[in-house]
């Protein structure tokens, strides 16, 4: 609704609003929610990114750096859209404001789909991939865990919006906090290599690990549907996902780059911790690896988030049963998990992310006629478009393919 009130009376995405009884979202705590959408940090330089780069280790710092310049075209155009529209639907307001409802709601049944289940089979990783390296003695409480997370999160989401922002606060600074003393730690402790920065690798090891990587930060999508609730949208949109982002792109780099020196650290299951343990000591290495497992529920919690408003725009439903249905169901199906977690992991993983990469190829896609209609240059438009289609394609196509290896 407000996106087509915006699109009507072309009142700007940053004109103060009424919000109701409910306080305004302010700039720092949208910006920990941002913060703990981008991957989050400490699992993206912890975890995921050393062990992408590892086939091009030898470029390291160089592929970090361009994902995230390859990154940027996405992000400037989510950007774009947000100075005009901006509300509970996040990017269903951005598509219904450039190619009406219909293609609207199409886009939002593929990205409930995905998100919903990410939420169902997350779990599953923390609990049976991540913990275990680090705490081998939680093992014989992993079922227990299986259902107490999505307990947890259910928890934190119905005590309510303040409960929540609070929790993300925690979570991103705590994170960005150990991933900023990672980075320092590889940094004091490995004699980065000039080439590091330079195209030493092979070019096609190269150029999956940047495209790779700058997949990762995907789900920063994920604080717009913050957008209804915020005193002046454009600009808290503008500052706390531009802040969140570069200092997300800042701590991969500084924990990522130095590993060129030493290649055998992106082969290890958790380079962080094995990264944390040989230079720092076992209990640095145990907060490293807790830290990614809260790194990577946070993303569940923002996704959870990002969930109940937009089920909630779509539907015109109110918020707070929605927030109980989808945490009903988290709980509901976390014993299921249990019965072969592995399995059920690997069988929605693939049409989770090939929902996800739809559902944004349609935002992308359909932002040269958004652009149009703000009498936007030409140009800049289509190179932008062009740029972040090709990046959702080639995230369908390895969704599609490593999913089937």
């Amino acid at each position: 609704m407000t996106a087509f009130l915006t699109r009507i009376t072309g009142t700007r995405a940053d004109r103060p609003r009424a919000t109701g009884a409910a306080r305004p979202v302010g700039l720092w705590a949208f910006t920990g929610v941002a913060v703990m959408s981008f991957g989050g940090p400490l699992a993206l330089a912890a975890l995921y990114a050393p062990t992408i780069v590892s086939d091009a280790s030898a470029s390291a710092g160089l592929a970090m750096v361009a994902a995230a310049v390859l990154f940027a075209f996405p992000l400037v155009i989510w950007l774009r859209y947000s100075r005009q529209v901006s509300g509970s639907g996040g990017l269903y307001d951005f598509v219904e404001s450039a190619a009406g409802r219909r293609v609207a709601l199409v886009q939002a049944g593929l990205w409930i789909l995905s998100y919903l289940l990410y939420l169902l089979y997350t779990t599953a990783q923390i609990v049976y991939d991540t913990l275990p390296v680090v705490l081998p003695g939680v093992r014989p409480y992993q079922p227990l865990l299986e259902i107490a997370i999505p307990v947890a999160l259910a928890a934190v989401m119905i005590a309510g919006r303040r409960a929540t922002l609070l929790v993300a606060g925690l979570i991103a600074g705590g994170q960005l906090a150990i991933a900023a003393a990672l980075g320092g730690l590889t940094m004091t402790n490995l004699n980065t290599p000039a080439g590091t920065f330079g195209a030493s690798a092979p070019a096609g090891a190269l150029a999956t690990a940047t495209g790779q990587t700058a997949l990762l930060y995907i789900c920063g999508s994920l604080p717009l549907f913050l957008g209804g609730e915020l005193a002046r949208p454009a600009r808290t949109i503008r500052r706390g996902l531009t802040a969140a982002y570069l200092a997300t792109a800042v701590v991969i780099v500084a924990a990522v780059a130095p590993l060129a020196a030493e290649p055998a650290f992106t082969r290890v299951p958790i380079p962080g911790v094995t990264v944390a343990e040989g230079f720092a000591g076992h209990g640095f290495a145990v907060a490293v690896g807790v830290g990614i497992a809260v790194s990577i529920a946070g993303v569940m919690l923002a996704e959870y988030l990002a969930l109940s408003r937009l089920v909630s725009a779509v539907t015109s439903w109110p918020r707070r049963p929605v927030i109980i249905v989808i945490g009903a169901a988290m709980v509901v199906a976390a014993p299921f998990t249990l019965i072969n977690p592995d399995r059920i992991y690997s069988a929605l993983i693939k049409p989770s992310l090939v929902a996800l990469w739809l559902s944004q190829l349609i935002v992308f896609a359909v932002y040269p006629r958004f652009a149009a209609r703000q009498h936007a240059r030409p140009l800049p438009t289509w190179v932008l478009t062009a740029v972040s289609v090709a990046f959702a394609g080639y995230g369908l196509w390895s969704a599609i393919k490593q999913s089937s290896s």
